[in-house]
C-alpha cells in the first residue's frame, strides 16, 4: 500500500512541476520566476529538488526492490510459502524447470506434462520422482503404469528433497 501511495505522490509533484511551469509562460518564464528570488529561497528550491531527486529516483526504487525481493520469495500467487515449499520451488527450478511448465516456479518447460494442468497431488509426485515417468499409483510394486509418452528417470531427487519438491508442486499446481 505504501507503494501505491509513493508512487501517486511522485506523479502529483510531476504534476505541481508541469503546472508550475505552464502558468509562467514555459520553461523561459519559470527559470526566470526562479532566479528572481532571493539567494535563501533559491538555496532552498535546490536542497528540496536534490531532496526530492534522490528520494523519488533512487531510495525509493532501491527499497522497493529490497523490499518486494523478500515477498516475492515468500508468495505465489497469495499463497505463503513454507520454508520446506521454498527449498522445493528452488530444486523443482534446478531439476524439474527444463521439462515441465508449472508457473509457480516460472517454468515453461515443453517435453514433460503441464503440472499446472495435471495438478497432481503430492502423493504422486513423490511416487513419480521415485519410479521415473508419470505414473498413476500401481496396485503393486511391480506394476508400472506409465501416463504419456516422456520418460523421466527414477531417483532424480532423494528424501527431504523429493517431499519439499513433491509438497510445492502439489502447493502450487493450477493456482496461477
Amino acid at each position: 500500500m505504501l507503494a501505491v501511495w509513493l508512487f501517486v505522490a511522485f506523479w502529483v509533484l510531476v504534476a505541481f512541476a508541469l503546472f508550475f511551469i505552464a502558468a509562467r509562460g514555459g520553461l523561459g518564464g519559470a527559470r526566470a520566476a526562479l532566479q528572481s528570488q532571493r539567494p535563501g529561497a533559491r538555496k532552498a528550491a535546490t536542497v528540496w529538488f536534490l531532496v526530492a531527486f534522490v528520494g523519488f529516483g533512487i531510495a525509493m526504487p532501491i527499497g522497493f526492490l529490497v523490499g518486494n525481493h523478500a515477498n516475492a520469495s515468500s508468495q505465489i500467487g497469495g499463497m505463503k510459502l513454507t520454508a520446506a515449499e521454498k527449498r522445493g520451488r528452488e530444486l523443482f527450478g534446478q531439476h524439474c524447470g527444463l521439462c515441465h511448465t508449472l508457473a509457480g516456479a516460472n517454468s515453461v518447460g515443453k517435453v514433460g506434462p503441464n503440472l499446472d494442468t495435471l495438478k497432481p497431488s503430492q502423493t504422486l509426485v513423490v511416487h513419480t520422482i521415485q519410479y521415473g515417468c508419470l505414473q498413476s499409483p500401481p496396485a503393486s510394486s511391480s506394476q508400472q503404469n506409465c501416463l504419456g509418452q516422456g520418460v523421466m528417470p527414477a531417483g532424480i531427487l532423494q528424501g527431504k528433497d523429493a517431499q519439499d519438491v513433491a509438497d510445492f508442486v502439489a502447493k502450487v499446481a493450477g493456482n496461477e
